[in-house]
């Protein structure tokens, strides 16, 4: 039987689908790219915003329709966190949640015996769901889970109901799951996790703990972090992480907001102070460190003088890169209920001009890369001779040659900043 998967969300979600395929891969199916000649097609979905859910029924329905005799598999966060919406959702022949991936292929085996639909929704436990992926398709990098759940519960977010509370991979497991990835030859792993600076804290461990193995894997040559909650970065944790020389100097800091009211509303654990102290720490032991975030517009009581405040804020720290999003109302959530619900053209307003001055300060971080000469891992030919890549701080950088560079690290000298990308010239 032919499998193709439907990947929505967040890097986790995409180890996770990696994950699931490697399973029924042993199990005999063949891995298709076109769902028209998929016998199943697996939508693992995301459930971070209604936004996400709409796109997930979607996704249902477009793959209903191209392929009427396919065998239709709903898994992911968004059966976890509303068990009866998903049910609802007949395009699915089994619905999973996110608890219990291992039961997919029994699961479809079941559909398969009797023809009746399988809904298989358990509750998070307390441990870390043991799986490992050692091989990920069409990719230069490898993402390694080290983490699930999330203790947070910011106003605004599901993700503790579809995630369950913290839990981290056993230390001597990731090991495992390092050599065997540096042995199929990735040059570069990324740690993912649902909230990934909170890894080790029931086993007595922390981040740093994960950090020193993967660095420590031979054959492994960049270890770069996932999206991290700011406020666990402390000090100590920083200068430990500074001595880890395949670390990538590049930290995707979550912020949602510039404005401390704001960020309180949000049940955010930090302050701007705080946020810029952080940052400050980061780029005095990593040199030229790129830093990258996620900020949030339109949240309910949102005045035009707070989102002036996390402009500004936006601007003075400089993002490398900003993902701006406007606030989407999360049923379920306390946000959801709360009074002074910004009107959506404000949103929208608002959105454009943070992504202006996004595009200003990346623009700026480009410009600040011109002239050095940096170690580049090429990913793809994105044209006739011309290939992409990233440098340590995660800089995109194309470079001329005329052998493939697809898969190795070669030093640029970066010579001009465009406005997606910087351009170099193989050192």
């Amino acid at each position: 039987m032919k499998v193709s998967f439907i990947t929505l969300g967040c890097k986790v979600n995409q180890y996770e689908s990696q994950a699931m395929l490697a399973d029924l891969l042993r199990a005999g199916f063949t891995a298709c790219d076109d769902h028209a000649q998929s016998d199943l097609i697996v939508v693992n979905s995301c459930t971070v915003t209604a936004v996400s859910d709409r796109k997930v029924r979607q996704a249902l329905r477009h793959a209903r329709r191209e392929n009427p005799n396919a065998v239709i598999v709903l898994t992911g966060c968004m059966p976890q966190a509303f068990p009866e919406v998903s049910e609802s959702l007949t395009e699915a022949d089994v619905v999973l949640g996110n608890s219990n991936r291992s039961a997919l292929l029994s699961d479809v085996q079941k559909f398969l015996n009797s023809r009746q639909r399988v809904i298989d929704i358990t509750p998070h436990g307390n441990k870390f769901e043991s799986i490992e992926v050692d091989n990920f398709y069409e990719r230069t990098r490898a993402f390694v889970k080290i983490e699930d759940g999330c203790n947070r519960f910011c106003s605004y977010c599901i993700i503790p109901y579809a995630r369950g509370r913290v839990r981290s991979k056993p230390l001597e497991d990731l090991k495992h799951e390092l050599r065997q990835i540096a042995a199929n030859g990735y040059r570069e792993v990324v740690l993912t996790g649902i909230n990934l600076s909170a890894y080790g804290q029931e086993l007595g461990l922390s981040l740093c703990d994960a950090v020193e193995a993967a660095c420590a894997q031979e054959g492994i040559e960049r270890v770069r972090l996932g999206s991290l909650e700011p406020e666990q970065l402390g000090p100590e944790v920083i200068q430990r992480l500074s001595k880890q020389k395949k670390l990538c100097p590049q930290f995707h800091l979550s912020l949602q907001s510039g404005c401390a009211a704001t960020l309180k509303r949000m049940n955010r654990h930090y302050t701007p102070d705080e946020y810029r102290t952080i940052v400050q720490n980061l780029r005095s032991v990593f040199p030229n460190a790129a830093i990258t975030t996620d900020i949030m517009v339109g949240f309910p009581g949102e005045t035009e003088e707070e989102f002036s405040e996390s402009l500004a804020f936006e601007k003075e720290i400089g993002f490398a890169k900003v993902h701006v999003f406007i606030y989407s109302r999360r049923p379920g959530t306390p946000a959801a209920k709360a009074a002074n619900q910004v009107p959506p053209q404000v949103g929208e307003e608002r959105s454009k001009r943070m992504i202006a001055a996004a595009a200003e300060t990346r623009h700026a971080f480009f410009e600040q890369q011109i002239a050095k000469v940096e170690p580049v891992l090429f990913e793809r030919e994105c044209e006739d001779g011309v290939y992409e890549g990233y440098t340590e701080n995660y800089t995109p950088v194309r470079a001329s040659s005329k052998t493939n560079l697809s898969g190795k690290i070669r030093f640029v000298t970066i010579k001009k900043a465009e406005k997606d990308y910087c351009v170099g010239e193989l050192a």
